[in-house]
């Protein structure tokens, strides 16, 4: 009966840190390329009463054995890397990645991360940068007097200034991807970082030969968090929550009774 409430407790714990990452998931169902996760159980170690194949006899062996597992943990977390829904947003500094793919952002430290939200903007020196201001890599600086700014799905920006008839190129969006892109490690602000688990990126041209989506202007990627799942998922946890803690408490009954037991 210990083990049995301690069994339990470890699916009561899994399930919670369930409801924790769902909530997350929610959270985020309007932020913009965000990938939902989805968590990943696994079974513990088994207490081998009897070993699958001991002997029975001197000629027979036991078929089946008698193995009692001692519960479940979360084993880790996947990003789900399907496209979300796309939105027309008008704004000319908007782009959306149609495929695989993330853009290449610098950080204040120097180092590189990714992300799969396009809304850019202009710094004080014209470059286009994230809504936290971390500048796009390569870095592309639009000239101030630019009329209009065209991004072509290969990823070539180009502007037209006035006097001139014919668009100027100023610069071109590069895409990274990784041979695991679930493995990139989740550092907020809608940033990803590489890990060992990821692999090192592959950056190449929007819509060339190394696989890469193509770009599209004007749009954004919503989330990709299909919030009706989630719910469904929620109530499954909360179910199998509630089976857990049905457990805890026949135990405890149980050990109820056997202390009521009359003494000899």
């Amino acid at each position: 009966m210990f083990r049995a409430l301690y069994t339990a407790a470890s699916g009561m714990s899994a399930q919670q840190m369930n409801l924790d990452n769902i909530a997350n998931n929610l959270a985020n169902a309007s932020t913009t390329g965000f990938r939902a996760r989805r968590l990943d159980f696994q079974d513990l170690v088994y207490q081998n009463v009897i070993a699958p194949g001991s002997a029975a006899t001197a000629q027979t062996t036991v078929p089946e054995g008698l193995q009692i597992g001692l519960g479940t943990r979360i084993a880790g977390s996947e990003a789900l890397q399907t496209q979300g829904d796309m939105v027309n947003t008008g704004n000319q500094l908007d782009v959306v990645i149609q495929g695989q793919g993330f853009f290449q952002v610098q950080l204040p430290n120097g180092e590189l991360a990714y992300t799969r939200d396009g809304s850019f903007h202009l710094d004080q020196n014209s470059a286009l940068v994230t809504a936290n201001g971390n500048a796009l890599q390569p870095s592309i600086t639009i000239p101030a007097d630019a009329l209009t700014i065209n991004i072509g799905s290969d990823g070539t920006v180009s502007v037209t200034e006035p006097g001139q008839t014919q668009a100027t190129q100023v610069g071109t969006i590069q895409l990274a991807n990784f041979p695991n892109p679930g493995g990139l490690s989740s550092a907020g602000g809608d940033l990803l970082t590489a890990t060992t688990a990821s692999g090192q990126a592959v950056v190449g041209t929007p819509g060339g030969a190394d696989g890469l989506g193509t770009l599209q202007q004007g749009m954004l990627e919503q989330s990709n968090v299909d919030v009706v799942d989630q719910f469904i998922q929620m109530i499954l946890t909360q179910r199998a929550y509630e089976s857990d803690s049905k457990v805890v408490q026949a135990a405890d009954q149980m050990f109820q009774d056997l202390n009521n037991l009359p003494s000899r």
